[in-house]
C-alpha cells in the first residue's frame, strides 16, 4: 500500500532526483531572484546546460533595513528632488508654457480680471498698512497710548495667514500631482526678502526722482532677466512697449507726485543698493514663472514661496529680538489684532492674484501691471482730493495708453499670421 504525502506537500512539482521536502520547504519562505528576461524559481528562461551561479536568497516581506521605508526618507526625497521623475537629460527650469487657445476676448477679460484684482488688493492694503504704522494704539485721556514701528512683524503675520489660506486650499480642492523639489521655493523667498531690504535700505541714500525712475524702469530688467533665468524669448516691439511704459510713468509720476521735503541725496551706497532691488526683484518674479514648468497650480506656488518666507521672517525677528515684542503687543491692544489681520487678508488676497497672473501671462505682463499701479495710486489721489494733473503728467499717460495699445496690436497681429501659417505648412504635409 502506498504511503500517503504530507497535506503541506500536496500539489508541488517533483524535482529532476525526486526530492520534493526541502525545495517546497524553503519555498514557502524565500523566493528566487528574477534573472533578467526569464521568470522566479526553476521555471526560468535559462539555456539548458548552461553554468548556474548561486544566488543569494532574499526574504519575501521586507525588514526594518529596506531602503524606502518610514517618513524621513520619503520627506527628504520631496524637499530634494520632488515627486516627479525626470529624464537625465530633461532641464528642470524650462520656459513656461503658453496658456491653452482661447479667444482674444477672452483672454483680454482675463487679464482685466488679474490686472483689477491686484490694484484694488494692494491699494487696500497700502491704506491699511499706512494706518496700522500711524495710529496710536490703547490712547486715552490720560495716556497718549503708543505707535507700532516694526513692519517685518506685520510682514510675517501676512505671510502666515497666506500659508495657512493656501494649505486650506490645497486639502479641501484636488490639485495636480506636485513635482517641483521644496528647496526651489527658497530661492524666491530668499530673493524677495533682499529685495525688500535693499528697497528700504536704498530710499535712506537716494533722491525722490531716482526712487520714482528705478521704480518705473523695472520692466526691461524683468525681460532681461527672463532670458537669463526662464531663457524666454522676447520680441522686439515688446522692449519698445516696455520702454514706453516706463517712460510714460516716470513722466506722470515725476510730475504729479510731490517730492518730499526731506528727500536725501543721491549717493553711490544708494544706487548700489537700488540696482541690488532691481536684480533681486527681477529675478523673484522670473523664477516664479519659470517654476510653473512643474505643472503646479498657483496655488501651490503661494505655499511653497510662504513657507520659505516665514521661515527667514522668523529667523530675522528672533536674531533682532523683535519676534517676542511683536506678540505682546498684539496681546496687549486687541484692536491692532484686527487691523492686522484684515491687512493680511488683503495680503492674502493679493498674492492670490500674483501667482494667478504670474501663471497666466508671465512675470514681464505682471510687473508692467504693478509698475502701473503707482500711476493709478496718484491718479485716484488727485482725483479724491482735487489736485490738477500737470501737462507733463497728462502726456506720460497718453504715453502709456500708447504703449498699451501698442502692445495689444502688435500681439494681435502675431498670433493672427500664426493662424494663417498654419494652414499652409498641413497643405504642404498633406502633398
Amino acid at each position: 500500500m502506498a504511503q500517503r504525502r504530507p497535506r503541506a506537500l500536496r500539489g508541488h512539482g517533483r524535482g529532476r532526483s525526486g526530492g520534493r521536502g526541502r525545495e517546497a520547504g524553503r519555498a514557502l519562505h524565500f523566493r528566487w531572484p528574477v534573472a533578467p528576461g526569464g521568470h522566479s524559481g526553476s521555471g526560468g528562461s535559462a539555456r539548458p546546460g548552461a553554468p548556474q551561479s548561486p544566488a543569494p536568497l532574499r526574504p519575501t516581506q521586507p525588514g526594518p533595513w529596506t531602503p524606502g521605508r518610514g517618513l524621513c526618507f520619503p520627506l527628504v526625497k520631496t524637499c530634494v528632488f520632488g515627486n516627479e521623475p525626470k529624464a537625465p537629460d530633461e532641464v528642470p527650469l524650462a520656459a513656461r508654457a503658453e496658456p491653452a487657445e482661447t479667444s482674444p476676448t477672452w483672454q483680454a477679460l482675463k487679464l482685466l480680471f488679474c490686472a483689477s484684482g491686484l490694484q484694488v488688493s494692494y491699494l487696500t492694503w497700502g491704506v491699511l498698512q499706512e494706518r496700522v504704522m500711524t495710529r496710536s494704539y490703547g490712547a486715552t485721556a490720560t495716556s497718549p497710548g503708543e505707535r507700532f514701528s516694526d513692519s517685518q512683524f506685520l510682514v510675517l503675520m501676512n505671510r502666515i495667514l497666506a500659508l495657512m489660506v493656501a494649505g486650506v486650499y490645497c486639502i479641501l480642492c484636488k490639485q495636480p500631482r506636485h513635482g517641483a523639489p521644496m528647496y526651489r521655493y527658497s530661492f524666491a523667498s530668499l530673493s524677495n526678502v533682499l529685495s525688500s531690504w535693499c528697497q528700504y535700505e536704498a530710499l535712506k541714500f537716494v533722491s525722490f526722482p531716482t526712487q520714482v525712475l528705478a521704480k518705473a524702469s523695472k520692466v526691461i530688467p524683468v525681460m532681461l532677466m527672463g532670458k537669463l533665468v526662464s531663457r524666454r524669448s522676447y520680441e522686439h516691439w515688446e522692449y519698445l512697449t516696455a520702454g514706453l511704459i516706463s517712460i510714460g510713468v516716470s513722466m506722470f509720476l515725476l510730475s504729479s507726485g510731490p517730492e518730499p521735503h526731506s528727500s536725501p541725496a543721491t549717493t553711490l551706497s544708494g544706487l548700489i543698493l537700488l540696482a541690488g532691488y532691481i536684480a533681486f526683484d527681477s529675478f523673484t518674479s522670473n523664477w516664479q514663472d519659470a517654476l510653473f514648468a512643474y505643472k503646479m497650480s498657483s496655488v501651490q506656488m503661494m505655499f511653497g514661496v510662504n513657507l520659505f518666507s516665514c521661515l527667514f521672517t522668523v529667523g530675522s525677528l528672533l536674531e533682532q529680538g523683535a519676534l517676542l515684542e511683536g506678540i505682546r503687543f498684539m496681546g496687549r491692544h486687541s484692536e491692532f489684532a484686527a487691523h492686522t489681520l484684515l491687512l493680511s487678508i488683503c495680503s492674502a488676497c493679493g498674492q492670490l492674484f500674483i501667482f494667478y497672473t504670474i501663471g497666466q501671462f508671465g512675470a514681464a505682463v505682471f510687473t508692467i501691471i504693478m509698475t502701473l499701479r503707482q500711476a493709478f495710486a496718484i491718479l485716484l489721489s488727485c482725483l479724491l482730493y482735487g489736485h490738477t494733473v500737470t501737462v507733463v503728467g497728462g502726456l506720460g499717460v497718453a504715453v502709456v495708453f500708447a504703449a498699451l495699445l501698442l502692445r495689444v496690436y502688435a500681439r494681435g497681429r502675431l498670433k493672427q499670421r500664426g493662424k494663417k501659417a498654419m494652414p499652409v505648412e498641413s497643405s504642404v504635409q498633406k502633398v
